[in-house]
């Protein structure tokens, strides 16, 4: 898929920069800063839904002490 968008002067220019800088063309590069966004922002979902459960008391939470604990590293 094809997708147009207009870029200011200035971010033309770090793009290009950015891209030599990084051994990619810029379509290259595009590519993963897009990607990179997408993953970031579904991951920002998953905590927020987390953040969510935790707090209406749907999802438990433990203290570092309770996890050493748990797992035999605490007594």
């Amino acid at each position: 898929m094809t997708e147009t968008i207009e870029l200011s002067a200035d971010l033309d220019r770090r793009l290009t920069d950015l891209a030599k800088r990084n051994g990619m063309n810029r379509n290259e590069f595009l590519f993963r800063v897009i990607e990179d966004g997408i993953l970031d922002a579904e991951a920002d979902l998953r905590a927020d839904a987390v953040e969510a459960r935790i707090a209406a008391g749907e999802e438990k939470t433990m203290t570092s002490t309770d996890v050493r604990r748990a797992l035999g590293l605490e007594h």
